[in-house]
């Protein structure tokens, strides 16, 4: 590797990553106690429906605590946007129980005091809370959040997360579907026994949960493990990189930000170590193709709790693709567009089921939430919320990234579930 090649790569990912971040707020900070008469709701039994704080007369109160400026900014800027589409479609079609919904978003930066902060401010006034980016500031907030009975759904998909009565992973957790990723990645590396990959994870409750997976997945091939270690603020992979190719590894995961994959990808290019890497979704973003291109469409797979956004095969998908872009134009289409817009359908099915059963109150939307058996988005998985404990899906895709396609990324397996997915005991929870 040329002196200050690594430096180099750093700088030109983190200005592909310098995106003009904007919040799609819709803020209302009219104070709501959730009193007031319950107005006929269509749907409603008697045409009556209970509520409480969050919901008036005439609107419905979520929250939305996005990291709007910090290391998932790229996520949290196309969820938030998503939301915001489906949110606006539901209230153009005559909202939800006769009521708009209204959206609160607050920038937290990925900062733990800002989060806090950020939460306090809304708490008392929405209904629930249909974005939360970070598994780290869900565990930080979470006593809270079951306190205050707020049904919640993160941008963040840690396993830690499962066994809360209000807080609900909307997808596969990481170390499942990093299980689901390996079996990808040994079959097509490929991985034999007695093999070394590498896995450089972020110190936080993100890559601790993918780490599980790995460990696990590596162990049932008999693979051996080496690890790099790394902040969440960490830009520069190359110290982690060469460490990775002294060890011999024959392939690596990473679970960590744009800002992290796109280096080592950038990194393991200019070394000429150029063995296929494994990542999360939330380790991509299209805006990385302008500096590695070349070396993502050759040797990167990615593992998704969603499919591509480019999936034509799918009606829901496509359809979304257009109408993101004619109300945001200019935006790129990524998978945060399909995350944030799945977690808006959930919220929305649950707030529709609510008022069918003729209770908006925080228990009752919770209440609703947990009856869903096989919630069907159009994403070509079913979604069952009833327990607690266990995810709503065991099942990944797999996407390839592909710089013609919609967002840079295709899928080339649909979701399904590796027998080891299901053998794995999740961490303890609750």
């Amino acid at each position: 590797m040329k002196p200050g090649s690594g430096t180099r790569a750093v700088c030109a990912v983190l200005a592909a990553l310098a995106l003009t971040v904007t919040a799609c707020s819709t803020k209302d900070d009219k104070k709501d106690d959730g009193g007031g008469a319950n107005p006929s709701a269509p749907g409603s039994p008697g045409g009556k429906v209970k509520t409480g704080p969050g919901v008036t007369d005439t609107e419905i109160h979520i929250g939305e605590l996005s990291d709007l400026s910090g290391p998932y900014a790229p996520l949290g800027k196309s969820v938030t946007n998503a939301e915001q589409l489906y949110f606006d479609q539901i209230n153009a079609a005559g909202g939800i129980c006769g009521r708009k919904v209204v959206m609160d978003v607050k920038d937290h930066g990925y900062d733990a005091q800002k989060a806090r902060t950020a939460y306090t401010e809304i708490s008392g006034k929405v209904v629930g809370i249909s974005q939360m980016v970070g598994s780290a500031i869900v565990t930080q907030l979470q006593d809270d959040i079951e306190r205050d009975g707020l049904l919640t759904l993160p941008q963040a998909w840690a396993s830690t997360l499962l066994g809360k009565k209000v807080i609900q992973v909307t997808a596969t957790t990481y170390d499942v579907e990093i299980i689901n990723g390996f079996e990808y990645l040994a079959r097509t590396a490929p991985l034999a026994s007695g093999d070394k990959v590498g896995h450089i994870y972020t110190d936080d409750e993100f890559g601790a949960n993918s780490a599980l997976g790995v460990k696990y997945a590596a162990q049932a091939a008999g693979v051996s493990v080496v690890d790099q270690k790394i902040k969440p603020t960490d830009q520069d992979m190359t110290a982690a990189v060469t460490a990775l190719k002294s060890a011999g590894v024959k392939a690596i995961i990473v679970s960590a930000s744009p800002r992290q994959v796109g280096p080592v990808m950038v990194v393991t290019e200019s070394a000429g170590f150029k063995v296929p890497v494994l990542s999360h979704s939330v380790g991509f973003h299209p805006q990385l193709l302008a500096v590695a291109a070349a070396p993502m469409e050759a040797r990167l797979a990615i593992t998704s709790p969603v499919p591509a956004i480019s999936s034509t095969d799918l009606p829901a998908v496509a359809k979304l693709g257009s109408d993101y872009l004619a109300k945001f134009p200019g935006s790129s289409l990524d998978q945060g567009v399909m995350s944030g817009y799945a977690a808006a359908g959930i919220f929305g099915e649950d707030l529709k089921a609510a008022c069918a059963a003729g209770d908006l109150t925080r228990e009752g939307l919770v209440a609703a939430h947990r009856k869903q058996t096989g919630m069907d988005l159009g994403l070509g998985l079913k979604l069952d919320f009833s327990s607690n404990a266990k995810p709503p899906s065991y099942q990944t895709f797999i996407l390839k990234v592909d710089k013609s396609k919609p967002g840079g990324l295709v899928t080339v397996e649909p979701a399904h579930e590796v027998p080891g997915a299901k053998s794995y005991t999740l961490p303890k929870t609750g």
